[in-house]
């Protein structure tokens, strides 16, 4: 029977999806995997040939492909049958023809999903000790090999260590991890990356003309993006958009195959999310389900949305690649949102994919996702909430209106926590004055305030404290502002003012030091303790770890309240600079 040529329709020819039809016979027609490709050349070129080879990398992006090429690179002998390796087979030999159609009885293709136990690999063991029956290598290409037994594996183990030079082994894995790290350290290892979504669209764009296929740019970039860097999903998704759009493949017909929502729609969706609008939302996302449009779809999409424009808040050049009207849309929801709100949108998000995922009902999982999201995604972090209400005055918002309440008795979160008039705000009672510099440290301790508590524990030497005054000498490290933030919050707090002013006498030691000090004498009364020196002679070897009064507090804010002026507060309690986390400052 005549081989028909590409793109003959003769219905004696069995039909060959695109995936295999335009497989990559060579390097030269690999897309996507440049680097490793160069790697190969250099070693085939100069014969620098390793005796295994690890292939690993997502689905559908070229390892089994590499491993047959690889195979006929080795065996090729040119088309006058005198050629060594080569980096450009021929195509033409007996063994170029025989590896690409899968019948060389020297290249062994064996899949270690069905073949996983210990006597599959004894059988090919036992064929390693016999030489090429053709070809100048035999190669054994195993796929999937991190499904082999971990018995089966040591078994391959001093084979592959020290295989006979006629030898080569390619393995393929998805899940490199499940690998044992003994085979691995056997193998040059290749992570074949994803294809980016560029080159996906010039690929699939070739195939389409070769194909005499009509596909506007826009429906190659959703095939490509729904293709995930995946060539073969996405040859797959292609060859389905062919036979949907019978020859001529348009964006709406891609969205109706793949549940795709429109990607205008997902940005008015999304900007009535932050805006809160939480019924036109509603209306929103019933409509596009009506059109076709898949909830986890739309979830995803707005999931990646936000992350587009939390990518244009802080690169703005992240959108050179869109259209002038998407990138001017995009620019201006950064622009607007906090970075705090998109995170926390992407959060919630998340969270409602995984829901969604889930439910019974994608489409009402999806409603609840993003009907909450409406609902907080003005609110402020609860640290700016709660400082906000000690402090007196209204919560701050973010960037866009919360829902407005609806009803009588209605009222999103945003609407319960909305400044309120000054005159319907209690004032808080005065904290009563510090008496010392521990109570000052305490009364710091208990607000909250992280670093300033920091600098006063082991940057500060007190040398003068009464209620309404505070004289200290700072350390290099201590804040600049340290005086003036004391004196303002210290008179916020207890209602009357304060002064805090920075002196040079040398003062106190620091509370560190001063903690370190009494632990050292307590430490030496306990050495030199009568029933402490009787257990260390009864048991040779042992040694006093550390001591601690009895009774002694290990709560911060009670043990402060413990110590007089003289008396300082448990210095390991504070963090040492270096252990402070950014959150706290």
């Amino acid at each position: 029977m005549a081989k028909a040529t590409k793109g003959s329709e003769d219905p004696a020819v069995p039909y060959r999806v695109l995936a295999r039809k335009y497989r990559p016979v060579d390097f030269t027609t690999l897309v996507g995997q440049e680097a490793m490709v160069r790697t190969l050349r250099n070693a085939i070129a100069t014969g620098r040939i390793a005796h295994a080879f690890m292939l690993t990398g997502v689905r559908g992006v070229g390892k089994t492909t590499t491993a047959r090429i690889i195979a006929r690179a080795l065996n090729c002998v040119g088309a006058d049958g005198t050629g060594g390796p080569t980096v450009d087979p021929c195509g033409v030999c007996d063994n170029c023809k025989a590896i690409t159609e899968d019948r060389h009885v020297d290249v062994i293709e064996m899949d270690a999903a069905s073949r996983t136990g210990i006597d599959d690999v004894r059988e090919l063991i036992e064929g390693v000790r016999y030489r090429p029956v053709s070809a100048r290598y035999k190669v054994y290409i195993i796929d999937e090999v991190h499904m082999l037994s971990e018995k089966a594996f040591n078994a391959l183990l001093k084979t592959l260590e020290e295989p006979p030079p006629h030898v080569k082994f390619l393995f393929a894995t998805t899940e490199i991890r499940k690998v044992p790290v003994t085979v691995l350290s056997r193998c040059q290892r290749f992570d074949l990356k994803r294809v980016p979504q560029e080159t996906l669209v010039e690929h699939f764009g070739k195939i389409a003309q070769a194909e005499k296929v009509e596909i506007s740019p826009e429906a190659l970039t959703l095939l490509a993006r729904a293709a995930d860097g995946s060539v073969r999903d996405g040859l797959s998704m292609l060859d389905q958009a062919i036979a949907h759009g019978g020859g001529v493949v348009d964006a709406a017909q891609v969205r109706d195959m793949l549940g795709l929502a429109d990607r205008s729609r997902v940005l008015d969706l999304f900007e009535k999310v932050m805006r809160g609008d939480a019924p036109s939302v509603v209306g929103a996302l019933g409509e596009m389900h009506d059109s076709g449009a898949d909830p986890v779809v739309v979830l995803q999409d707005l999931l990646e949305l936000t992350h587009w424009v939390t990518r244009l808040k802080v690169a703005p050049d992240a959108a050179a690649a869109t259209s002038d009207t998407e990138r001017a849309q995009g620019l201006a929801m950064a622009g607007k949102l906090s970075m705090a709100s998109l995170t926390r949108a992407w959060t919630l998000l998340l969270k409602g994919l995984q829901e969604t995922l889930a439910a019974p009902s994608p489409l009402r999982a999806a409603e609840m996702a993003l009907i909450r999201l409406c609902y907080v995604a003005d609110l402020p972090s609860p640290g700016d909430a709660i400082k906000a209400l000690q402090t007196g005055g209204g919560v701050p918002g973010g960037t866009a209106a919360a829902p407005a309440p609806r009803g009588n008795g209605g009222g999103g979160a945003a609407a319960r926590l909305a400044p309120q008039p000054v005159a319907a705000v209690a004032a808080q009672p005065a904290m009563p004055a510090p008496r010392n510099f521990t109570e000052v440290v305490a009364l710091f301790e208990t607000r909250r305030e992280a670093r300033l508590v920091h600098s006063l524990v082991h940057h500060v030497h007190e040398v003068r404290c009464e209620p309404g005054l505070i004289e200290f000498r700072p350390e290099a490290r201590a804040p600049a502002d340290l005086a003036p933030r004391l004196s303002e919050l210290l008179s916020q707090w207890t209602g009357r003012r304060w002064i805090a002013s920075v002196s040079s006498a040398e003062g106190k030691p620091t509370l560190t030091q001063q903690k370190a000090d009494k632990a050292d004498g307590l430490r030496n009364s306990a050495e030199n303790n009568e029933l402490v020196m009787a257990i260390l002679k009864t048991f040779p070897g042992a040694k006093l770890d550390a001591v601690r009064r009895k009774g002694e507090e290990t709560s911060l804010v009670s043990g402060l309240g413990d110590f007089t002026a003289d008396e300082p507060p448990p210095a390991e309690e504070y963090p040492a600079d270096d252990d402070i986390p950014e959150s706290e400052y």
